[in-house]
């Protein structure tokens, strides 16, 4: 009767048959890491959002994210210099990639699975749905960008005035943070188009996921306070 052997685990952290990097809470470090990184991330921002808000309605001279100003040295009459239809429309595109990105995960996650059906091959693609992701961001960045030049155009910048000053840096911030993710998903799309994003593979697509949710939900808080609350 010979006697049964567990996995030799390696020098390297792996045991035969696996590739993760368990901690002692049965998570991967790369979870834990990325979990630590949205972790501080979210004191950066709730740090921007509160200097947004301590400055809200002190700014001596406009132009006004909600209100007419009028400038008393020329008479030059500024309108309130938020766009809400195109920021929600924006938002709302922000959201749907959140949406692509969960069924880019699901794609991968299902790849072993057979596809009979169109539906199925279309729901089972992973590099629509990250194509759709990325595209559905660089939109989002387009729109920001036609933004701040609207802005500026109508007299408001970065230097401007207290309110230029927060809004710029506080969305300015998250822009970078959602040109950050597009990059990152290029790369998971550089390797679908390579070898295939596999079922093995799902804890890479997964810890980008989280990054994109993060940035959406951020990006809902500070639409909400900034474009929503008068």
């Amino acid at each position: 009767m010979t006697a049964t052997t567990a996995p030799v685990a390696h020098g390297d952290g792996h045991a035969h048959g696996g590739g993760h990097h368990h901690t002692s809470l049965g998570l991967d470090n790369r979870k834990i890491a990325i979990w630590t990184f949205i972790g501080s991330e979210c004191m950066l921002f709730a740090s921007l959002i509160s200097t947004y808000l301590v400055y809200k309605g002190r700014s001596p001279a406009g132009p006004y994210p909600h209100e007419t100003w009028t400038n008393p040295a020329t008479g030059e009459v500024f309108k309130p210099i938020l766009n809400i239809p195109v920021t929600s429309a924006s938002t709302f595109v922000l959201l749907m990639s959140s949406l692509a990105m969960v069924l880019a995960l699901a794609a991968v996650q299902n790849k072993h699975l057979p596809k009979r059906t169109f539906g199925e091959q279309i729901l089972g693609s992973s590099k629509l749905w990250l194509w759709a992701t990325c595209l559905l961001g660089i939109v989002f960045l387009g729109c920001q960008a036609y933004e701040f030049t609207s802005f500026v155009h109508e007299g408001l910048s970065i230097r401007t005035n207290l309110f230029g000053s927060s809004f710029f840096t506080l969305t300015g911030f998250h822009g970078a943070h959602v040109t950050a993710g597009v990059l990152w998903l290029f790369t998971l799309l550089a390797i679908d188009y390579k070898r295939g994003l596999q079922p093995k593979d799902a804890l890479l697509v997964d810890i980008a996921a989280l990054y994109w949710h993060f940035v959406d939900v951020v990006w809902i808080v500070i639409f909400t306070l900034i474009y929503l609350i008068k």
